[in-house]
């Protein structure tokens, strides 16, 4: 599955047709600027408006006796009853709650954030193998992450500070640049905004290749719904995946796919998780009218999780967390969208070839229900 063909344009925003070398370099500019060398008062006005992110002034450090966080700066957002905390360090999502109830799994004030959660994956989620990669003829070694299985996850972006650009009561914008570092010389800018409202949690990821060569992209995030107490074992999960990606125990890298049907990773009418372990990539979503792919976890307490995906988002990882630290295993499910299959810059299966100016966007999100504990169907 390759996401450059033409049926993914209207997520992709292409420079102008003939830009020459020069061009791109003064667009990027204004891009990052405001204005950039030889670009005109319109041409800065219309990437301005398009791309008003990518020039907006950071908003001002709230919550200062928080700056000292493991996770940095705190940047709370609310919609009724609906709240949220988005973090500099890494631009994740801390905390999402609805009254009382946790609807992702947190991590504390005072700790660093583990097991990737809330975090966003780029350019890559999940893992590449050897840390390698082939790109336009050009052999690429990146700094193995996982070294115990000799792999590098989950892209670059976890540990970098991130700049709030904007601050709504029910709205945060977190920005950064990732620029070019050994194994992946390109430039983009990438954005996250987490928007609270009447529906629910929408966060929606843009990266906007600001480099003057082609780079290859994919992008994911790690929320961990939450069981609201206790572990996941008896929440229903409900996944409408026709196939799995198989991967190797030794070093979680895929070995190639099976249909779900038959198997006890068949999730699509919905069933109890009891105590399977679960670390793996499910695609061949079934999406609803809007063109969205649902996960859903029905809980104890008659409330249900719903998680969407856009078709951005091919592919989904599940998680019981089981290799986390022992207070904190199954007691969050990772449901985690990808834009790209597991170690997609090797294998092409879902990678992006994000060209000179152009644009890349995914979104996802989460809602509460109630449920019917028998099916895991929300009413």
């Amino acid at each position: 599955m390759n996401s450059t063909n033409d049926a993914d344009s209207e997520r992709r925003t292409s420079p102008d047709a003939g830009s020459s070398a020069e061009r791109v370099a003064e667009l990027r500019a204004a891009l990052l600027e405001g204005r950039g060398p030889g670009a005109s008062d319109q041409e800065v006005a219309r990437h301005t408006r398009d791309n008003p992110w990518l020039s907006a002034k950071p908003a001002p450090m709230e919550h200062a006796g928080r700056s000292h966080a493991p996770s940095g700066e705190q940047f709370e957002i609310a919609h009724g009853d609906q709240r949220a905390t988005i973090v500099e360090v890494g631009g994740g999502i801390r905390c999402y709650d609805v009254g009382d109830d946790q609807v992702l799994q947190p991590y504390a004030l005072d700790q660093m954030c583990d097991g990737a959660h809330g975090a966003p994956l780029v350019p890559w989620p999940n893992r590449l193998a050897d840390g390698r990669y082939h790109f336009d003829g050009v052999d690429h070694q990146v700094a193995l992450t996982e070294p115990e299985k000799n792999n590098a996850i989950h892209g670059f972006l976890r540990w970098r500070s991130w700049r709030c650009i904007e601050h709504l009561d029910n709205r945060v914008v977190m920005t950064t640049t990732l620029f070019p570092l050994q194994g992946y010389p390109f430039t983009l800018a990438v954005r996250v905004e987490y928007h609270l409202d009447d529906n629910g949690l929408r966060v929606t990821t843009t990266a906007t290749n600001i480099g003057d060569k082609a780079a290859p992209y994919a992008c994911g995030q790690h929320p961990y719904l939450s069981p609201a107490q206790g572990v996941v074992d008896d929440c229903i999960l409900q996944l409408q995946a026709e196939t799995r990606i198989l991967t190797d125990p030794q070093r979680q890298l895929p070995t190639g796919t099976e249909p779900v049907d038959g198997t006890r990773f068949d999730f699509r009418h919905g069933r109890k998780i009891g105590t399977l372990a679960i670390d793996d990539a499910f695609t061949d979503l079934t999406r609803d009218s809007d063109g969205r792919a649902w996960v859903r976890l029905a809980r104890g307490d008659g409330r249900g999780i719903g998680l969407w995906v856009d078709e951005a988002y091919p592919f989904v990882e599940i998680y019981t967390g089981d290799t986390l630290a022992p207070d904190r295993r199954r007691r969050g499910l990772g449901a985690e969208p990808m834009t790209g299959a597991p170690n997609a810059l090797q294998s092409g299966d879902g990678l992006v070839r994000l060209e000179p100016g152009e644009t890349f966007a995914a979104s996802w999100g989460v809602t509460v229900t109630e449920q019917d504990q028998r099916s895991g169907s929300g009413r």
